[in-house]
């Protein structure tokens, strides 16, 4: 009688936990079911400014606004234009960090000597400042661009990260620093340190930086004898990266603005980026960062984004922008 009663008892255990997995599924699905993709589109003046377009897949959007600005350039930054913006949620989920290029490519690519930060609570409503690097730090007066910021956070220190690439004098090849972020996100609290440079000395740009199973993995361009996208590994955040020597972008074509980003359903990655000569944009699919599977027939947007970053939103979220900007 009693291995009978111990029998039913565990089945009503497995039965429970069962239900509350799938309950802890069915959560998450309905906590992140669509896509926010943050861009912008171009090197004229109107088309340097950050735009929004939504998912519901992942590889299907419409852009936002009729694809204008959902924020105006000249009221945000120093040069009266912004690129390569990059969107990430808070660690408790509760706001939005943007950082940006500060930067109006008609004035040259070796003009522009700073960044934007901008923070919101809804993703409607966003507060900014414009960080000029040799007015804000010694030391880089030599200093040429300051290109394709990107925020993540440090669980070690406990702050935001920003990383980004720097050129200094003509002869010095573009290499990828990092500065962590004051609690406001307003200013960089630390000067600019060396996180990753080509072990040829070749230009690194376009860095996106994303954790898998206790690693980071550092999508970047390097530019050096073949230009194209690689990755770099390293165990820590801030350093110690070590180059996997192969190009991973499908195509022969020239690309820049690397992203990633994890779909909302399962273990499975998107590598995007701009084929820049072609006036389009790649898609690919991968699992174990090794592997990556052309998924263009898959992908329709109507608009044509430059460099930009995709991140998982609610429903509710989603709901919000669709009334604002639909």
């Amino acid at each position: 009688m009693s291995k009978i009663i111990a029998g039913i008892v565990c089945i009503f255990l497995l039965l429970k936990m069962t239900t509350q997995l799938h309950a802890q599924k069915t959560r998450f699905n309905e906590q992140y079911s669509a896509y926010l993709f943050v861009y912008f589109t171009g090197n004229e003046k109107n088309e340097e400014a950050i735009r929004f377009a939504l998912s519901e897949d992942g590889f299907n959007y419409r852009a936002l606004n009729n694809n204008n600005p959902v924020i105006n350039s000249a009221g945000i930054s120093s040069t009266g234009g912004v690129r390569d913006p990059h969107i990430l949620r808070s660690i408790d989920g509760k706001k939005f960090y943007m950082v940006a290029t500060d930067m109006v490519a008609a004035n040259g690519w070796n003009s522009n000597r700073g960044i934007v930060l901008l923070k919101s609570d809804d993703l409607i409503h966003w507060t900014s400042s414009a960080i000029h690097f040799p007015k804000r730090f010694k030391g880089q007066d030599s200093l040429l661009r300051v290109w394709a910021p990107q925020t993540i956070y440090d669980p070690v220190v406990k702050k935001y990260m920003i990383y980004f690439s720097m050129k200094h004098g003509v002869n010095d090849p573009d290499k990828i620093y990092y500065a962590y972020v004051n609690k406001s996100l307003t200013d960089l609290e630390t000067d600019p340190e060396l996180l990753f440079t080509s072990p040829v000395n070749g230009a690194t740009i376009d860095a996106d930086i994303i954790q898998k199973r206790g690693k980071y993995y550092m999508f970047f361009k390097t530019e050096d004898k073949d230009a194209g996208i690689k990755i770099a590994v390293s165990g820590k955040l801030t350093g110690d990266y070590l180059l996997q020597d192969k190009f991973v972008q499908q195509t022969n074509d020239p690309v820049e603005g690397v992203g990633v980003f994890k779909l909302n359903n399962g273990e499975y990655y998107v590598l995007m980026y701009d084929v820049y000569t072609k006036g389009r944009y790649q898609f690919t699919l991968t699992k174990d960062f090794k592997n990556f599977k052309v998924i263009d027939d898959k992908v329709k947007m109507n608009f044509h984004p430059r460099h930009g970053t995709v991140i998982p939103i609610t429903a509710g979220e989603k709901k919000r922008l669709l009334r604002k900007w639909y």
